[in-house]
């Protein structure tokens, strides 16, 4: 299991932007950590590059729930989907928001907050735990479920 650190917000942007050429093209990242944790941070690098959205233009969908990114005209860009599930309490409402038909698109899906809803994820999939530490560090790492 791979595990990086960073020390800024400009590093941890980096470093999904790393993350992003190193993903499969589709499939589910769940984005783990507590409040503040930096998974939107990291969101924002995974977008970049992707080369679906500015990172500044990238923002937590906490109150919408789902944001898609992509460019359109862009043949070179794929979506993303970023999900964040803070705000929902039981399984029934996430079975609302039609995850399995995001599931299967060609795209990639970031989900906030996934793992409060284990039984709604697919098996294979890739989460990424993120741990802030003293002085805006942040410990991130990586694992691959099949």
């Amino acid at each position: 299991m791979p595990t990086y650190r960073t020390a800024t917000e400009a590093e941890t942007i980096a470093l999904g932007e790393q993350l992003a050429r190193e993903l499969p093209p589709r499939g589910v990242v769940l984005l783990i950590g507590n409040l503040g944790a930096g998974k939107t941070t990291l969101a924002k690098g995974i977008a970049k590059g992707r080369a679906a959205i500015d990172p500044d233009d990238v923002s937590s969908p906490t109150f919408t729930l789902i944001h898609e990114y992509s460019r359109t005209g862009d043949r070179f860009s794929s979506p993303v989907y970023h999900i964040d599930l803070y705000r929902l309490d039981e399984p029934r409402q996430v079975a609302t928001l039609g995850l399995e038909e995001l599931f299967e698109k060609d795209a990639l899906v970031l989900i906030e907050w996934g793992e409060r809803f284990p039984q709604l994820m697919p098996a294979e999939r890739t989460e990424i735990r993120l741990r802030a530490l003293e002085n805006d560090e942040r410990e991130i790492a990586i694992t691959t479920l099949i």
